[in-house]
């Protein structure tokens, strides 16, 4: 089905061939998925006709694979110059993931090709999530609210330092079906939440400390991604303040989502009420970002995205304020656009979860 998509979409633009290189585009289209590393992979698509996808025979096997002309090639071979062979002169499309040196290098082995970047054109298709996409989804963060539960709940009986308790998230995920992490978990204790892409380290619980976790798994080839915020004790009132403005900008934009509706609008609906409340400045970074295969994909909700929400896009809202040096509060949740307005994936609670762990060894 998504092949078809593609090469009706290839049609459309006028698009007589393709190459894609994305990894996970190729895995989109055939099935097939490898980390390729530094050697090629790459798929030709031709807008009528066979694939042909190009592996090294250190790939994992391939015979699975139908209506797909396989060609190989050895370490050393001059994989680019067999791949030139099943090109046509002219006009081919290419995707934004493909190596410079190997497009050189197509270019010098077949001087008469023309590529020209339609990443465009499977970055929608991707974008647009199929009903069958959509239900494993729902299932990897249903399976995600699950693990944050149990995240917490480790927080609260033996508390940690962040980096073992990310190193204990990604055993829930091995231990709950997931391929791996979809990216790396983010536990921030404390003045360390103030920095959005905090880096885990050593530190440890104390009092008083607000913890942002950020978590995400890799189910059935889909992504997850949610963050709550949680507090250690009896929280300071500006704590509690800059929590209630986020919950509040999280529900305001979530309810802003309807098909037509400006992604940059959704994005302004948040930023409003974060500014409203005097934290505009500490809103460093977009509200969220598209999902899928890959934790982060094309397509943002940002202030300058102009594009209209489509029905079966998923895509995070997460607002944010971080205060230098003091505590930050963020709070995700994926949404799935539909007909009337959206789906939200994630259902764990985003009340402020008071947590009393024994402090006394830390």
């Amino acid at each position: 089905m998504n092949l078809k998509r593609l090469t009706e979409a290839m049609q459309a633009a006028n698009v007589a061939n393709m190459i894609v290189s994305d990894p996970y585009s190729i895995r989109y289209l055939t099935g097939y998925h490898t980390d390729p590393g530094e050697r090629l992979l790459a798929l030709i698509v031709p807008v009528e006709g066979p694939l042909t996808l190009i592996l090294n025979d250190l790939f994992p096997p391939y015979q699975h694979l139908e209506g797909v002309n396989v060609v190989t090639y050895h370490d050393g071979e001059p994989a680019v110059e067999a791949m030139a062979e099943h090109l046509l002169d002219g006009v081919t499309s290419i995707d934004k993931y493909w190596p410079s040196h190997f497009l050189l290098r197509l270019m010098q082995a077949k001087p008469n090709l023309q590529p020209v970047d339609r990443t465009d054109l499977i970055d929608g298709l991707r974008a647009i999530k199929t009903e069958e996409e959509l239900a494993i989804m729902r299932e990897a963060s249903r399976l995600n609210d699950q693990v944050m539960a149990q995240v917490i709940k480790k927080l609260e009986e033996d508390p940690l330092s962040e980096r073992e308790m990310a190193d204990y998230a990604k055993q829930l995920y091995a231990e709950t079906g997931h391929e791996s992490v979809s990216f790396e978990p983010i536990i921030a204790y404390g003045a360390n939440g103030s920095d959005p892409h905090h880096v885990n380290g050593d530190a440890t619980l104390k009092q008083g400390d607000l913890v942002i976790i950020d978590i995400g798994g890799l189910y059935k080839g889909y992504a997850s991604d949610m963050t709550r915020t949680i507090c250690v004790g009896t929280p300071r009132p500006r704590a509690l303040e800059v929590y209630r403005v986020v919950k509040h900008a999280n529900e305001a934009a979530i309810e802003a989502v309807k098909p037509g509706v400006p992604l940059c609008e959704i994005d302004q609906t948040a930023r409003r009420h974060i500014d409203c409340a005097g934290y505009g400045k500490y809103f460093t970074h977009r509200l969220g970002h598209f999902i899928g295969q890959e934790a982060h994909e094309a397509g943002d909700v940002s202030k300058f995205n102009e594009e209209p929400c489509q029905v079966n896009q998923v895509f995070s809202i997460e607002p944010g304020v971080y205060l230098p040096d003091n505590f930050g509060v963020r709070i995700e949740d994926l949404v799935a656009v539909t007909e009337d307005g959206c789906e939200v994936l994630n259902h764990f609670t985003k009340e402020l979860l008071i947590i009393n762990p024994d402090l006394s060894d830390h």
